[in-house]
C-alpha cells in the first residue's frame, strides 16, 4: 500500500461514534449548511417506507439534521412510491425530471437528475434497499462534510454479510472494483466500499462531475473526484453493517461489466470494440444465450445543463 493511502486511512477514516450527532447539528446550525438526502428507487415498496420513516423520525423530527428527504423513482410497477410518500418523503418521478432530455435506465441516471430536484448544499444518497436501516448511515456520512470544510466526499463503510456469512457480501467489489483501483488508481485502494451506494458529497463537487448511467456511477464518481479535488478531500466513515438484497451470480457480471467499461474510460477514453456482454442460462435444449448491452453513456457535469445554471442565477 502506497505511504500515501496509509496516512489517508490515519487521518480520513473514522467511525460515526467520532462524531456525535449534537457535535454535527451544532456545526450545521453554526455553518448553514442544509442537507438533502435522496433514494433512487426501483421497485422497493418491501423497504423504502422504513428507510424513509427511519430518516423522518431521527434526523428531521427528533433533531433537525435533514431538511429534505427525496425518493427519486425511476419507473417502478410497485408501490414504491406510494409508500415512500406515505412514510414521508417527497416523490419525485424520474421521467419528470428535465424531460427534454429522455431517460434511460440506470441507476446514475437517477442520481444525475435528482440534482435537480434537490436544493441541498450536501447531498447524501442512500440505497433504497435496505433491511435494519439506522439513520446513522446519514448522519455518519453527513458529519465530515459538516464539520470539516477540507471534505468534499465522504463513503460509507460497513460489513456486508451473505447469507447470514459476515464479509461475503460485495462480490463485484472483491472480484473487479478492488483490483482495478489497486492496479489503476492505487490512491483509492485505501475505500473498504468503493461501490457502496451510500455516501454525501457537497453539491459544488457533484455539480461539476460527469455520471456514467448505470452501475458504474460510484466507481466512476471516486475516480474523477480524486483527479477533480485529491485524496485528502475524500474520506470514509464506519457506519456498521449493511444488510440488503442480493443479487444472482449473472447481474453481478453484468454489473462488473459495466464498472470495467467505467474504468476503460477514465483510463484511455479509447474504443471498446464491443460493448456487450453475452452470458447462458440453461433453457430446454441447453445452454441458451443472453446477449447484454454494457453501459457506455454518461450525462456530463450538471453544471453544463442549461436549467440548471438557471436554477442557481434565480
Amino acid at each position: 500500500m502506497l505511504e500515501e493511502v496509509e496516512r489517508w486511512l490515519a487521518t480520513r477514516s473514522w467511525s460515526v461514534a467520532d462524531r456525535p450527532l449534537h457535535r454535527i447539528l451544532a456545526a450545521k446550525q453554526r455553518t448553514g449548511q442544509t442537507i438533502s438526502v435522496v433514494l433512487p428507487a426501483l421497485n422497493e415498496e418491501e423497504t423504502v417506507g422504513d428507510i424513509v420513516a427511519v430518516i423522518r423520525r431521527d434526523l428531521v423530527e427528533r433533531v433537525p439534521l435533514v431538511d429534505e428527504i427525496v425518493v427519486v423513482d425511476s419507473g417502478s410497477t410497485d408501490r414504491t412510491s406510494q409508500v415512500a410518500a406515505a412514510a414521508g418523503a417527497r416523490v419525485v418521478h424520474r421521467d419528470e425530471i428535465l424531460p427534454r432530455v429522455p431517460a434511460v435506465p440506470g441507476k446514475g441516471e437517477v442520481l444525475w437528475r435528482s440534482l435537480l430536484v434537490t436544493s441541498g448544499d450536501i447531498v447524501c444518497f442512500i440505497d433504497a434497499d435496505l433491511r435494519d436501516f439506522s439513520a446513522d448511515f446519514v448522519s455518519g456520512i453527513v458529519g465530515p462534510l459538516l464539520t470539516d470544510p477540507g471534505v468534499d466526499l465522504v463513503k460509507g463503510m460497513y460489513d456486508r454479510p451473505l447469507a447470514g456469512t459476515a464479509g461475503q457480501g460485495g462480490r463485484v467489489t472483491e472480484l473487479m472494483a478492488r483490483p482495478l483501483l489497486n492496479m489503476h488508481w492505487p490512491q483509492l485502494a485505501g475505500f473498504v466500499q468503493p461501490l457502496g451506494g451510500e455516501y454525501a458529497a457537497r453539491r459544488s463537487l457533484l455539480e461539476q462531475l460527469p455520471f456514467p448511467v448505470g452501475y458504474g456511477v460510484e466507481l466512476g464518481m471516486l475516480v474523477d473526484a480524486l483527479h477533480l479535488v485529491g485524496l485528502d478531500a475524500l474520506a470514509q466513515v464506519d457506519v456498521g453493517v449493511r444488510k440488503h438484497r442480493h443479487q444472482d451470480g449473472q447481474a453481478l457480471g453484468r454489473m462488473a461489466a459495466a464498472i470495467y467499461r467505467t474504468a476503460q474510460l477514465r483510463l484511455a477514453r479509447g474504443h471498446l470494440v464491443r460493448p456487450c456482454l453475452t452470458q447462458f442460462e440453461r433453457g430446454e435444449d441447453g445452454f441458451e444465450p443472453r446477449t447484454y448491452s454494457v453501459d457506455t453513456e454518461e450525462r456530463p457535469p450538471m453544471l453544463e445543463i442549461a436549467e440548471y445554471a438557471e436554477r442557481k442565477v434565480a
